[in-house]
């Protein structure tokens, strides 16, 4: 397994936490997401990891947005 560290914007409360660990959960081959609320950071472990774009989706379907 691979894992791998984003950025996500506007993330304020657990709820957020479950929105975005849900739509990134849905991808293929994924198999965990760590949130951490107060960094921003979002650690996706999959086999393969999903593409830059693939987590962009995910993350604007959530509502909110992938950092750089």
């Amino acid at each position: 397994m691979a894992s791998s560290v984003i950025t996500v914007t506007g993330m304020t409360c657990s709820h957020c936490v479950a929105a975005v660990k849900s739509e990134i959960g849905k991808l293929p081959g994924v198999s965990g997401v760590d949130v951490d609320l107060d960094a921003g950071s979002v650690t996706v472990t999959a086999e393969p990891l999903p593409d830059a774009d693939a987590l962009r989706a995910a993350v604007t379907e959530a509502g909110y947005e992938l950092a750089g």
